[in-house]
């Protein structure tokens, strides 16, 4: 396997569910891998997909701390969340140090793990268990695009538990990097395993830069629909 373009990628949530599929990808196209976990029961999971285990409550770190956290790394992918029941903490991650990790990133390539019509105007009403998370990924998402960074948002429909199929449909792309939600394709769901195959992609498709990538299960193979989108 080459190593020609190798990269020092660090992932935020490393023990996530899609993370945890994501990172032997990352590992296998030949980059090194830093997976960055709060709890350190978790770190012989993330070691185990080859990655090297960094444990830290990113809740608690300021500009400086993400900055020296990220001192090595080429890439940059959060995938870090609260993941509901809790909303000032989803405020405190999902936002907050998301917008901070964002700050310390400078020009480095940053990957954001959002969800499918991610936007300000997300139509999710206040007593609805989803509002704070969409609202904490909205702000944390335009805030990344108004930033310094190289940054692609990746952004699948509702997740499950299926098979890879190694195969997805995308949204059409606006240019500005927005949410397109105005269009044929609605939102329907994608399996974990294949969003960790988008991630991983990523990676490696500078292309992609500037691009909110929404997608769901579809017909068409990852690399290729990963081909049309950059060039749309």
């Amino acid at each position: 396997m080459s190593t020609q373009n190798a990269r020092n990628v660090m992932i935020l949530g490393g023990h996530g569910k899609v993370a945890l599929k994501a990172s032997p990808k990352i590992v296998e196209a030949g980059h090194t891998l830093t997976s960055v976990v709060r709890n350190p029961d978790q770190v012989a999971d993330v070691e185990a997909t080859g990655a090297k285990a960094v444990v830290q409550d990113i809740e608690q770190l300021d500009v400086a701390g993400f900055e020296e956290l990220f001192a090595d790394q080429d890439v940059i992918i959060w995938s870090a969340g609260v993941g509901g029941g809790d909303d000032a903490r989803t405020y405190r991650v999902d936002r907050d140090a998301a917008i901070r990790s964002i700050d310390a990133a400078g020009s480095k390539r940053y990957i954001m793990v959002s969800y499918f019509n991610s936007r300000a105007d997300h139509g999710v009403p206040e007593d609805h268990s989803m509002f704070t998370y969409c609202e904490s990924k909205a702000a944390a998402d335009d805030h990344l695009r108004a930033s310094a960074t190289q940054w692609t948002i990746v952004g699948p429909s509702a997740l499950t538990l299926d098979e890879p199929t190694a195969k997805i449909e995308t949204r059409a792309p606006k240019t500005d990097g927005t949410a397109n939600g105005d269009d044929e394709l609605p939102s329907s769901q994608v399996s974990r395993a294949d969003v960790a195959t988008v991630i991983a992609e990523v990676v490696d498709r500078p292309n992609l830069v500037g691009h909110f990538i929404e997608f769901n299960n579809g017909d068409t193979p990852i690399a290729e629909a990963l081909d049309a989108h950059a060039e749309s």
